[in-house]
């Protein structure tokens, strides 16, 4: 490390010493030809005898300035704008010193006569002589490696700011894997025009000409800041061109980050072109309720309950508490957040939410203030087969653990809940609903304010459809559909977190959030988008099977039944659900004694079912 150190500081004073003797000599060469134009070639005797004088003046006063402007401790190689600013002002601020001393000095005789018109003079050649020696090597640099010779001929979609930083770390690469033919871009003022050299060829309707007449291997979508839409329809276009290769630069905060490169470059993902407008979240708010308290996630482990822990983490909640029953999940997340912010109280609690007493020593220890119930079954033909647990851990346990909260005295809890709650004909969906009742009727006991979060389908979660078709794909085949027919709502895990972030912020309490999610995705076209993605052609390459939907499985899932309708809140594309039970509490606690029953006494699936679709069939 002092090794390292002592290199650094050598080679930072020899870069030092070598642009302060360049700047004495140009500021010695300005001065003598600012005379020299000022004379047109020839100086005056009186002002030869003294020019001596007048260079050391300009030396004592400019460098110091310089130094001042931090000149020297600029990359010769990376000058920017922003270098030749601080060129620029140091050129101005020191003339404008000169200029002051050598007024003090008028009466003097060697400064007699002096003309006011060599300053100017002097400050222009100064700032070009010693901006253009700041610059010389990364124009060099620039001219020297201006095309790469090698790489895949690429075109690039978007001429604007995020395809300019894209070619400019083609061209800074001594070794990039590139070769830039051209752009494209669907701004007709944009047409013909050239970027660095690189010229904009067409639209991207003209990508298929393009392509064959420029022997295009490669195609990068550099338009992060536009819809999934036109990223589909740009990838389509791509495989009518039969390109071999798409690429896309798929985020604008690395845009506005300043961090654009080959390096943020990525393959097109399902999520690119399933991708929906972002939420917009309040982030003040979210902060203002979580920042300093003891936040609670339960299911820590699962997909959505690790985004939960990342994302609250974010804002510097004085505790994080992660639950689960699940020990390896647990222990991948309690070790990421650590590596990722070791400063930040973290609390790894092993248990399940049926536990009644655990769930008391826990509450009572740690007093969380806001609470995330994510622990949750939630696959659809599993829970059919084993309706008990469905019952045990996401009823009872929801209410086990709201219970806990109040007596706590906890702030917030918000359950995370299922759009198959709606009109649910299965076991899992039936049981969220009624998890539902249960906090809607825990709102009304205590000072805890309760509230649920309704989403669709989170892309790549465990046991959803993405990972089986990737795992399917990966095997090559088939890959099974249940009903042509079937569609259903997507979201991204980080859409389905803001939204219960946000829902967090803004519940006062008994409210069920529901998100606009956009147009359902038919699973066929999933399926065959999926195949693509992975390089291969549907029922060419990979077959498809239609297997027939399950008795629990609908081909349509609801976000609201008939009877309900939604309330606006302030964020455009959050909802609240106007939701009628049809139960008193003293009905639903009647029914969930019955439901309790049934499962300590180890009846079928078949009384089970019964008893919830009791439950949720009137409401």
């Amino acid at each position: 490390m002092n090794i390292a150190k002592r290199l650094f500081q050598k080679t930072r004073r020899r870069r030092t010493a070598f642009f302060l003797l360049a700047d004495i000599a140009l500021i010695a060469l300005s001065m003598y030809a600012a005379f020299l134009l000022r004379f047109e070639g020839r100086i005056p005797l009186k002002f030869v005898e003294d020019l001596w004088i007048l260079i050391l003046i300009a030396v004592a006063v400019k460098v110091p300035i310089f130094y001042l402007q931090r000149l020297y401790h600029i990359s010769w190689s990376y000058v920017s704008v922003r270098e030749l600013m601080s060129v620029f002002k140091g050129g101005f601020y020191s003339s404008l010193l000169l200029g002051t001393a050598l007024f003090i000095l008028r009466t003097t005789p060697v400064f007699i006569g002096f003309p006011r018109s060599i300053l100017f003079i002097d400050f222009f050649l100064t700032v070009t002589l010693i901006g253009g020696f700041r610059s010389a090597k990364r124009v060099y640099l620039q001219f020297a490696k201006r095309f790469p010779m090698e790489g895949r001929r690429t075109l690039i979609v978007g001429a604007g700011d995020a395809g300019e930083q894209l070619l400019r770390s083609m061209l800074k690469s001594g070794h990039s894997d590139y070769l830039p033919i051209g752009f494209v871009d669907d701004d007709p003022r944009k047409l013909s025009t050239s970027i660095q050299g690189i010229k904009v060829l067409g639209t991207r309707k003209e990508i298929p000409r393009l392509v064959e007449a420029y022997d295009i291997e490669e195609l990068l979508i550099a338009i992060p800041s536009v819809s999934s839409k036109v990223i589909k329809e740009t990838v389509e276009i791509g495989r009518k061109a039969k390109v071999k290769s798409m690429k896309i630069l798929p985020d604008i905060s690395e845009i506005l980050s300043g961090s654009v490169g080959l390096a943020n470059v990525r393959e097109v993902r399902l999520e690119d072109l399933l991708g929906r407008e972002p939420v917009k979240i309040d982030t003040q708010g979210i902060r203002n309720y979580l920042k300093g308290k003891t936040v609670l996630v339960t299911g820590a482990a699962g997909s959505i309950g690790s985004e939960l822990c990342r994302q609250v983490a974010k804002f510097q909640p004085r505790e994080l508490m992660m639950l689960d029953h699940e020990e390896t999940g647990l222990f991948k997340i309690e070790r990421e957040l650590k590596e990722k912010l070791p400063g930040m109280e973290r609390i790894a609690v092993l248990g399940d939410i049926r536990d009644e007493g655990k769930m008391e020593r826990v509450f009572t220890q740690y007093k969380p203030e806001v609470v995330f119930h994510a622990a949750a079954y939630k696959h659809v033909r599993m829970m059919k087969e084993h309706p008990d647990e469905a019952v045990k851990n996401n009823i009872f346990g929801t209410r086990v653990l709201g219970e806990t909260a109040i007596t706590a005295g906890a702030e917030k809890f918000i359950l995370i809940s299922t759009d198959k709650a709606v009109n649910p004909v299965g076991v899992m969906g039936m049981s969220k609903r009624v998890a539902e009742m249960v906090i809607q009727d825990l709102n009304q006991r205590g000072m805890t304010r309760f509230s649920a979060v309704r989403f669709g389908n989170v892309l790549g979660s465990r046991g959803s459809v993405v990972p089986i078709f990737r795992e399917q794909i990966k095997k090559r085949g088939p890959v099974t559909v249940t009903d042509s027919q079937m569609r259903r709502y997507f979201m991204m895990t980080s859409e389905a977190v803001l939204l219960v972030l946000q829902a967090g912020a803004i519940s006062e309490g008994g409210e069920i959030f529901v998100l606009d999610m956009g147009e359902p995705v038919n699973i066929l076209d999933l399926a065959r988008e999926m195949i693509r993605l992975s390089g291969y052609e549907p029922d060419t390459d990979i077959p498809i099977t239609i297997t027939g939907p399950g008795e629990d499985e609908k081909l349509f899932e609801d976000i609201l039944t008939a009877e309900e309708g939604t309330e606006a809140t302030e964020y455009e594309q959050i909802f609240v659900a106007r939701m009628n039970t049809g139960l008193s509490s003293v009905e639903l606690s009647r029914h969930l004694e019955s439901l309790e029953k049934l499962v300590e006494q180890e009846k079928d699936a078949g009384e089970i079912k019964e008893a919830l679709r009791g439950i949720v069939g009137g409401w």
